[in-house]
């Protein structure tokens, strides 16, 4: 806990709220009953592990932007942990003013669906509806629940088609950190995404260029 309440000064001081607890079925029954912009969750937790912790909140419908703050750092975890529905995972130790960096950046939300003028969006037979986030390729009738880090990338695609999109270019508008060469992060959920909208379509959507990037058209 001593960590948890440093972590907790620290956001305060920065004017940011929040609710600190040490157990995970108590911080499931938080996520499921209030509203935060960010939910903040090691993965080694009494009562549940953060990894089901947050397939639960994913089960539940919950959308909130979750980051692991861990001392698990193999990429088999990460692998875990992004799979189970994270947005983010930043490995112990840590600097402070990276996750309040991270933080703010999942709270921004890159996406609104609220004020876009895009309702629902149309590329050969995939289907984005924007008032409920939900995802369709017509063909096969294959429905894909997103995380909201997933269905921000998408849409970055959506309006930036027939372009090639680099990496420093997406973690700059859909992460809003500037690129580390260091990390995979941007292919990591590139992946995830084409598992979703791509994988068993004979029509491809998310295209890579060698050594520039990524494009979104209709194959």
């Amino acid at each position: 806990m001593k960590l948890s309440q440093s972590i907790r000064k620290g956001l305060e001081e920065n004017d940011l709220a929040c609710d600190v607890v040490a157990d995970g079925l108590v911080a499931l029954d938080l996520a499921l009953n209030h509203s935060y912009a960010v939910i903040v969750s090691d993965v080694l937790l009494p009562g549940i592990s953060g990894f089901d912790l947050v397939r639960k909140i994913r089960k539940a419908g919950i959308q909130t932007p979750l980051i692991f703050l861990t001392a698990l750092g193999q990429m088999e975890d990460k692998t875990v942990g992004f799979e189970a529905g994270a947005d983010d995972y930043l490995v112990k130790p840590f600097e402070f003013r990276e996750l309040l960096l991270r933080i703010r950046a999942l709270a921004k939300r890159p996406f609104d669906t609220t004020a876009t003028a895009i309702k629902v969006f149309h590329s050969s037979d995939l289907e984005v509806n924007y008032r409920t986030k939900s995802v369709f390729r017509q063909r096969t009738g294959n429905r894909f629940n997103l995380t909201p880090k997933e269905f921000a990338l998408l849409d970055y695609f959506i309006r930036n088609p027939d372009r090639i999109i680099s990496k420093e270019e997406l973690c700059e508008k859909v992460w809003e950190i500037d690129f580390d060469t260091g990390t995979n992060m941007v292919e990591v959920y590139i992946n995830f995404l084409r598992k979703k909208i791509d994988r068993d379509h004979d029509i491809k959507l998310i295209h890579t260029v060698y050594k520039s990037g990524y494009i979104f058209k209709a194959d």
